[in-house]
């Protein structure tokens, strides 16, 4: 989801269906008590979920 995909995207990269998907991305709002994917990721971010170490080469 931080990555911006869209629901369908999410769907086909977990071989679940869009409803499926809908249905998690809306309890995930309601468990962080957010009302979309922006606030939901900054909630993330303020708790430690979804930051990676930079990519080294």
């Amino acid at each position: 989801m931080a990555h911006g995909d869209s629901n369908s995207r999410i769907a086909t990269r977990l071989t679940i269906s869009e409803k499926t998907v809908r249905n998690h991305v809306s309890n995930i709002f309601a468990k962080l008590a957010v009302a979309d994917r922006a606030q939901a990721i900054v909630r993330a971010r303020e708790a430690g979920l979804g930051v990676h170490p930079p990519y080294e080469r």
